[in-house]
């Protein structure tokens, strides 16, 4: 199989507790959307209710995590102590009051839009009203100088991370909360090296065995894709599977398909 020169890089997000309760992280560090603040190995930013950080693009595994844990560290430090980090939340719920005392800032869903990889099509804009906010984990994919980029290549690609990314996280990722507002099967958006694949939530971040197979699950699925192993061209639409965290019927086609769980 020949090896494709993957890159990957992500911008997970977190919650912040205060006495054990989740608090707006609005003001909490600097960097926005717009302007991130650069450190070592990324930058970090606020996002509505939580905190933010990318990562510089990795070759490996191993230097995927090491980014990831960088920048965990450096925030760790920039952020008072008497604030816990909820890595691994994916959801906060917050009262109708608490919210709407917030700054507006906090309040908006400004992120641009988002396109699911299976139709083609826009992503419904998610409810921003209900008494909740989530956190994603999103992996930025580059293959790019290495073969095709055009936008059906892009949404192949992200067809097969549902296979190798999100048909895992039907069982690593017991939230089934924030697919009411994100991260339905194939979200993605169209990059200039790649693609963002925008299923996933922050579950991942619970542990660095987690962080490794995530990493491991895309380099091999993006190989696989390019060597012409696309397991959505034998199976065929798994959305609902994703959308509805069928867990068996995961567990079966991860079996079928030798796909690595992630635990």
């Amino acid at each position: 199989m020949n090896e494709m020169n993957v890159m990957l890089g992500c911008d997970p997000e977190f919650f912040i507790k205060k006495n054990g309760k989740f608090v707006c992280a609005h003001g909490i560090i600097p960097g926005t959307k717009r302007n991130p603040h650069e450190i070592d190995c990324g930058a970090v930013q606020v996002d509505g209710y939580a905190l933010e950080f990318n990562t510089l693009p990795a070759r490996n595994p191993e230097q995927f995590c090491m980014n990831v844990s960088q920048v965990l560290a450096v925030m760790r430090k920039m952020v008072d102590k008497k604030y816990a980090f909820a890595l691994g939340t994916p959801v906060a719920h917050c009262s109708p009051e608490y919210m709407e005392a917030q700054h507006p800032e906090a309040n908006e869903l400004g992120c641009d839009p988002d396109y699911n990889a299976w139709s083609g099509d826009v992503n419904p804009r998610p409810n921003g009203r209900l008494p909740m906010r989530t956190a994603a984990g999103h992996i930025h994919i580059s293959w790019i100088g290495s073969t095709s980029a055009d936008e059906e290549t892009k949404r192949g690609v992200c067809r097969q991370m549902d296979f190798f990314l999100g048909l895992p996280s039907v069982l690593y990722d017991a939230d089934t909360e924030r697919r009411k507002l994100y991260g339905k099967a194939g979200a993605m958006r169209y990059k200039t090296y790649g693609v963002e694949y925008r299923t996933l939530s922050n579950a991942w971040l619970k542990n660095k065995n987690r962080m490794k197979q995530v990493a491991t699950n895309a380099i091999i699925g993006v190989n696989e894709f390019f060597n012409g192993n696309i397991i959505a061209d034998k199976v065929g639409d798994i959305q609902e599977i994703i959308n509805t965290s069928d867990k068996k019927a995961a567990f079966e086609i991860m079996r079928d398909f030798n796909i690595p769980s992630i635990v």
